[in-house]
């Protein structure tokens, strides 16, 4: 439990005790006096005002510099509570000086228990050297001095339990409330580097999902071209024009991510069907692959838009790069649960639980986001179906097909 002088004290407290000890300094002032210009010259008068000044120079000293090594607070305690026995022998106006200086020993000490005994010390102290003064247990001793110093006494010990209960309490709200700042400061932090991350992770795969696919392409038509420079001079200009137009798109597209940290991403004008059809076009133009598309003429919003257009995009690049097959097939539906776009192709396949590619993870957590779902069915030598479901209303909205378990 903290000293009531110390320094997890509130400003309240800190206000009452100076004010205390100012009453204090004018205590020791009144009954100083009092002892030079009243008292009659004699060994009492010095020995009251040697114990007077002792009590006076430790609490100055201890008040003034609290650090110091030698008159620490309890220290001040032990002076305090001889001086007072020793008044209570040679005077009888010591139950002034008792009693201003009762929350002394709640003051400075360091816990209750210690601040009752060094009362209970002084209070002995206060006794017998009254009983000494007054030549022994007389009625007057029993009756006045006894009763009326036991009751002070206990009346301090409630009322200091009490003060060193509300600086605990306050101390303790203190420390939970820094301890709230910190795991505020703490989860804000937390929520920037996870917002950082996320945008990171955002950035990766828009990268992904059109620059690189793009530079992808390019050094596919490059590699055609170069080779048939000589004997198809005809469509190496094909392929040449292909990858101006593929380099233009890859710098608009950089362009729009170098945006997108202020506004949403676009695509251009047109239905989520003539997107798609203008990608499956140029596709079969630099591939030489057959596609089978049949898209239906869908409104969507522009995320759906997105995502529809990424997960076909990087299914069309993993066929590209991964399926040698010779036929592509593209549906768009719409159905009851929500819309469907399934790519299929007849190459070689893969084993999808062996297979640990940024695309699909990418595109699992682009429909994840809008409460969809992908899942992708192949075999080795059997070719590959990728088939994504977005709902019909957006996750906001309360509407949406719960998200599955990917396949």
């Amino acid at each position: 439990m903290p000293s009531l002088a110390g320094p997890d004290v509130d400003a309240f407290w800190a206000t009452s005790l100076r004010r205390w000890n100012l009453v204090c300094r004018v205590l020791f002032a009144v009954m100083a006096v009092g002892l030079v210009a009243i008292d009659r010259p004699g060994g009492s008068k010095y020995a009251a005002l040697a114990l007077l000044g002792g009590v006076v120079v430790c609490h100055t000293v201890l008040d003034r510099f609290p650090d110091n090594p030698v008159v620490r607070p309890h220290v001040y305690l032990a002076v305090l509570a001889g001086a007072v026995g020793g008044l209570a022998y040679l005077r009888g106006n010591y139950a002034a000086l008792f009693m201003v200086t009762l929350p002394h020993y709640w003051m400075f000490a360091s816990t209750p228990r210690a601040a009752m005994g060094f009362l209970g010390l002084a209070t002995a102290g206060t006794l017998a050297g009254s009983v000494l003064r007054q030549d022994g247990w007389t009625v007057e001793f029993v009756t006045e001095t006894l009763v009326s110093t036991l009751i002070v006494v206990a009346v301090g010990v409630l009322i200091g339990l009490w003060a060193h209960s509300v600086v605990a309490q306050s101390a303790e709200r203190a420390r939970l409330i820094g301890e709230l700042e910190r795991a505020q400061v703490q989860l804000s932090e937390a929520h920037q580097r996870q917002g950082a991350a996320d945008e990171r992770e955002r950035i990766a795969r828009d990268i992904h999902d059109t620059l690189a696919q793009g530079f992808a392409s390019i050094i596919v038509l490059a590699e055609a071209a170069r080779a048939g420079l000589g004997t198809d001079p005809a469509r190496s200009a094909r392929q040449l024009r292909s990858i101006e137009s593929t380099a233009r798109e890859n710098l608009a597209e950089a362009r729009e991510l170098v945006g997108s940290a202020h506004r949403p991403a676009q695509l251009a004008a047109g239905s989520v069907a003539q997107t798609l059809r203008r990608t499956l076009d140029r596709f079969a133009e630099d591939t030489g692959l057959a596609v089978d598309a049949d898209l239906e003429d869908l409104a969507c919003d522009q995320q759906t838009r997105i995502a529809l257009l990424r997960c076909t995009q990087e299914s069309l690049a993993n066929v590209r790069k991964h399926a040698r097959a010779s036929t592509v097939g593209v549906v768009l539906t719409r159905q009851a649960y929500g819309i469907e776009l399934e790519i299929t192709d007849d190459g070689t396949g893969f084993v999808v639980e062996d297979s640990a590619g940024f695309g699909l993870d990418g595109m699992r957590k682009r429909l994840a986001e809008l409460g969809g779902r992908l899942t992708v069915t192949s075999s080795v030598g059997d070719g590959t179906r990728v088939l994504a479901l977005l709902p019909l209303a957006s996750p906001a909205s309360g509407e949406s097909t719960k998200s599955e378990e990917w396949a």
